[in-house]
């Protein structure tokens, strides 16, 4: 292709959506391993204070896109879901990238579990952006043992939690009319966590959530969120140009919602080995209402940085690179009600790991 035609060309962008413990950040990050060469930029809309799902995502396009490829590919936007804060956080993201669409082959958007699809979609029909960029397709990520149980997310209270936390959000609507929207925004919808429901759950699952889909809006399962790119990338279907079409609860919005507070508490250590750091966590969760930790650890004698990350009770932790020289560290984000106490974290932990510090 010639400069001239990439100058030209639409960048396609895939919106990812679905709710907190889905596994929306799992599968852009094996989106991203994945990507053949593909210069990939990503906006995540980050939830919390360190950071860390856009730190994985960034850490993992560094490492796929080559030396110097990837910089400067993540956008984070934390100040509110993108369906609400369009104008003022998503449009100059979508106009610099716009700028330089030469360099970008494809855009990845990561929503908060909360945002809805459609009005995110309608501004791809803005003309500055609509020049430039057109949405290559809508994927709804389920967390298929939570809408197996009707409750459509791992942990109700989490997102409660992630509803209160944003003072821009808009819109507050019961889970089930948020998982509508955004099943009826979608061009594809990704089963997550297959391989933790049965094969009769899954099948009943499936046949609920067709009968509430258009026809042409494909379901695939997934494990971990491995799903091949192919499946979900170059599918060409400029969801912007019929988005009006497609229902939703929302589109007449309310204009106020009073939010309660939230607690968040960060807490750095040293050095910490898994298994104590591990029960030190859950004694903290069981103690208090906390809906999600996520953060990284420092094991002695290992040379790779362990993410830690869970929602409700559920805990998990995989390695995902190399330690950089001096940054060796052990940071947790606890999320959770008003009631979280900074003083009670440190003292939960201190029976299981040492040297704890809440910022």
């Amino acid at each position: 292709m010639t400069a001239a035609a990439k100058t030209l060309r639409k960048i396609p962008a895939t919106v990812v959506t679905g709710f907190l413990g889905s596994g929306k950040t799992t599968l852009l990050r094996h989106l991203l391993e994945n990507a053949g060469g593909l210069r990939i930029a990503v906006i995540v809309n980050e939830f919390g204070e360190a950071g860390v799902d856009g730190e994985i995502l960034r850490e993992c396009a560094l490492r796929c896109g080559g030396e110097g490829e990837g910089e400067g590919q993540i956008y984070e936007l934390a100040n509110g879901c993108l369906c609400c804060t369009v104008q003022e956080e998503f449009f100059p993201v979508m106009r610099e990238l716009a700028a330089r669409r030469e360099s970008v082959d494809h855009i990845l958007i990561e929503t908060s579990g909360l945002a809805l699809p459609k009005p995110l979609v309608q501004a791809f029909n803005w003309p500055e952006i609509a020049a430039a960029c057109t949405v290559d397709a809508v994927i709804a990520v389920v967390d298929s043992p939570a809408a197996a149980a009707g409750q459509f997310a791992a942990n109700p209270k989490a997102v409660q939690a992630q509803r209160e936390a944003d003072e821009n959000l808009d819109h507050e609507s019961p889970l089930h009319e948020l998982f509508e929207d955004q099943l009826q925004a979608a061009d594809l919808v990704v089963l997550n966590k297959s391989d933790e429901v049965d094969a009769a759950q899954l099948e009943q699952l499936r046949r609920q959530l067709s009968a509430e889909l258009p026809p042409q809006v494909k379901l695939i399962t997934a494990v971990h969120g491995r799903v091949a790119p192919h499946l979900l990338l170059g599918l060409g279907l400029a969801s912007e140009q019929n988005i009006e079409a497609r229902p939703s609860h929302h589109d007449t919005l309310p204009e106020d919602h009073d939010h309660d507070e939230f607690g968040a508490v960060t807490v750095e250590l040293g050095a910490v080995e898994l298994e104590p750091l591990l029960a030190g966590v859950r004694a903290v969760c069981a103690a208090h209402t906390v809906y999600r930790v996520k953060g990284f650890a420092d094991l002695p004698g290992k040379a790779m940085r362990l993410v830690v990350h869970g929602v409700g009770g559920r805990l998990r932790h995989y390695f995902d690179r190399p330690w950089a020289a001096g940054e060796r560290r052990t940071q947790l984000v606890f999320i959770g009600g008003a009631g979280l106490s900074e003083a009670e974290v440190r003292r939960r932990l201190a029976g299981f790991v040492v040297g704890s510090r809440a910022a």
